[in-house]
């Protein structure tokens, strides 16, 4: 991705600075909705009033107007029941999928790429079973909408226990019972809600109109999946720690052994951790779960036969089903197979602006410091602000390092009302020589001296922990 000024002809910077039309409009219906849930619906107030109205306007022209009007009007009066909220819910849902869509197209028209390609509609069965755990889950969500955030306490929030512990058992169940628990785990840590002093309003909303329309027949279906054969080629790896678990996804181009269009795909491997193990020890907890880790540590391609991969271009790996293939560098990759890739279409309930994350190529741009620490890529005169918290410290790439680089392989992502920047590799001259440095150089192994000391680090704590477990499970 070269700016226009710089003889590449395949950026409009500009386009990813300029306002979209009806963009703030429809986060201000979903922000008013939002802080709708803060109070709670148990006695609404004008204001609520007013705001659910405001929801309700925003959608009016969409075939959900009918049932959101009816909706807001129940909700304005403290009449709402599960129909109601789940009207709602959808019509939050539908805002920020348009959202989404619309700074989609806007990258597309930016970065020159083509459209989603595929179908994202479609999943693998209907379960009609559990019906009766899918309306007790409704009936916790629209408690909790009842309440508010402020009005939580710890008897409510444990109203989902056992709700999670009867649907964990059943794999069709269990994506919708690990956003319940995760959900009412964080509600638990915030108890009681009138003590607290920032709610994370936005988050918790996103949360629960999720969990919501998951509740519904067959949204939480598995999606339907084809087999795909060919080479993969590695682009960087995006690592998302918590406290109790780690996630490494790695992105990819995929070049189809039919000779079709390539295709931007996912691959992702998790794992439970202790608090302790942290930077490059997390390594050590997922390589053995994903092949594919190697293969990006070592800068090499993976030929995959018949790998399952959902509509939605996440592939589903197995490690049976891959091979390591030949030398693959990340910036050949970029500048080769990159541009002409497309994407995947995105299922419907995955579009929200927090999703996107788009590979791009980024070169002839000069690097800012901010007067608050922030970096930033100035391209063809327009500045981006460069996600460095993102970049995962279970690597060599630092800050510093991307500030001395000239090209880079990002995510680009749009987050508080802008699109930035998240390395995943850069490129930066040394000795006259260009060298590459990747956030996931370290996923395979590394001879480098920080990263040694970090793993022997995390595997002391390891086995530390795996001998206390040993005793516990001896008595």
């Amino acid at each position: 991705m070269v700016p226009d000024d710089e003889g590449g002809g395949l950026m409009r910077a500009d386009l990813l600075t300029d306002a979209v039309d009806g963009l703030d409009e429809a986060l201000v219906a979903v922000d008013g909705f939002d802080e709708v849930l803060v109070g709670g619906l148990l006695r609404p107030q004008p204001a609520q009033a007013g705001r659910l109205a405001g929801l309700a306007e925003a959608v009016a022209g969409s075939p959900l107007a009918a049932r959101v009007a009816e909706a807001a009007e129940k909700a304005a009066a403290g009449a709402a029941g599960e129909e109601h909220f789940i009207a709602l819910a959808a019509a939050r849902t539908a805002l920020l999928g348009s959202v989404h869509d619309a700074l989609v197209v806007r990258v597309e028209e930016a970065l020159g790429r083509s459209g989603e390609a595929g179908e994202a509609a479609g999943t693998a069965g209907d379960p009609e079973h559990a019906v009766n755990l899918h309306a007790a889950a409704r009936n916790w969500l629209c408690d909790l909408a009842r309440s508010g955030w402020q009005g939580i306490d710890h008897e409510l929030v444990a109203g989902a226990a056992p709700v999670v512990s009867a649907m964990l058992p059943d794999p069709a169940l269990r994506r919708l019972a690990t956003l319940l628990d995760g959900f009412a785990a964080e509600l638990a840590a915030s108890c009681p809600g009138a003590t607290l002093e920032r709610v994370p309003v936005r988050r918790w909303a996103d949360l629960w109109s999720r969990a919501v329309l998951l509740t519904l027949p067959g949204a939480a279906s598995a999606p339907a999946v084809a087999e795909v054969t060919g080479r993969l080629l590695p682009l960087g790896v995006d690592v998302q720690e918590h406290a109790t678990a780690v996630q490494a996804q790695v992105h990819a181009v995929f070049e189809p052994a039919d000779g079709g269009g390539a295709r931007l795909v996912r691959a992702s491997v998790s794992a439970p951790k202790p608090d302790t193990v942290v930077g490059a020890g997390l390594w050590q907890l997922l390589r053995p779960h994903m092949s594919l880790l190697a293969a990006v540590g070592e800068g090499r391609a993976v030929e995959i036969d018949a790998m399952p991969v959902t509509t939605g271009g996440d592939l589903l790996w197995d490690d049976t089903r891959a091979r390591t293939g030949e030398p693959a560098e990340v910036f050949a990759t970029a500048r080769v197979a990159l541009p002409a890739a497309s994407a995947y279409a995105v299922p419907p309930l995955d579009r929200h602006p927090a999703r996107i994350a788009v590979p791009v190529l980024l070169e002839g741009y000069t690097v800012e410091e901010g007067e608050e620490g922030g970096t930033a890529f100035v391209i063809a005169g327009q500045r981006f602000a460069v996600d460095v918290v993102r970049v995962p410290a279970a690597g060599p790439l630092t800050p510093e390092v991307i500030a001395s680089s000239g090209a880079c392989v990002a995510l680009l992502r749009w987050d508080a009302g802008e699109f930035l920047f998240q390395p995943l590799a850069v490129e930066r001259t040394v000795r006259k020589k260009a060298v590459a440095v990747h956030a996931g150089a370290w996923a395979g192994g590394t001879t480098d001296k920080a990263g040694v000391r970090a793993e022997k680090a995390a595997t002391d704590a390891v086995k530390v922990l795996r001998e206390r477990a040993g005793k516990l499970l001896r008595k």
